[in-house]
């Protein structure tokens, strides 16, 4: 039987990556205190990483498509986490995201918005959640959007 947040999924058309190996020397996840702690998620999709820094290379759009491919492994981590039953998942608690961009781009939370759109569409009011979303610089390997996430769980 499969779970609502599979179902919303099929309907808007998306599939879940394989949850992504960690990059560096920390682990994807970790469940303590009834509360899973998803490491921050680079942007890529289908293997390539999603590059670019917003207000240089990169507009709010292609930012947003950027933080939703972020979403996307997300929950794929989320998933692997609760061995495979997102039932286990209560509420999404928290986002950050970080965006790359330059000095003068004002919009990260439009283009955080690409996560949050995509966690509602597809949890509902569970999938509501806090956030902050902060400019940086450079992010790891170049990617333009990196977002961690704190769930709840049932």
């Amino acid at each position: 039987m499969s779970h609502p947040f599979d179902d919303a999924l099929d309907r808007l058309g998306l599939t879940l990556p394989a949850a992504p190996a960690p990059a560096a020397n920390y682990v994807p996840f970790v469940i303590a205190g009834g509360m899973l702690y998803v490491s921050g998620q680079i942007s890529q999709s289908g293997g390539a990483l999603i590059r670019g820094r917003l207000g240089a290379d990169m507009d709010v759009e292609a930012g947003a498509a950027a933080a939703r491919a972020c979403a996307l492994s997300i929950l794929a981590q989320a998933r692997a986490a609760c061995g495979g039953d997102f039932g286990r998942i209560a509420r999404l608690v928290k986002l950050t995201g970080f965006v790359a961009s330059t000095p003068e781009f004002i919009d990260q939370p439009k283009v955080i918005n690409g996560a949050s759109d995509l966690f509602v569409a597809v949890m509902g009011e569970v999938g509501r959640h806090a956030r902050s979303a902060v400019s940086a610089p450079s992010l790891p390997l170049g990617v333009a959007v990196e977002i961690e996430a704190i769930f709840e769980l049932a």
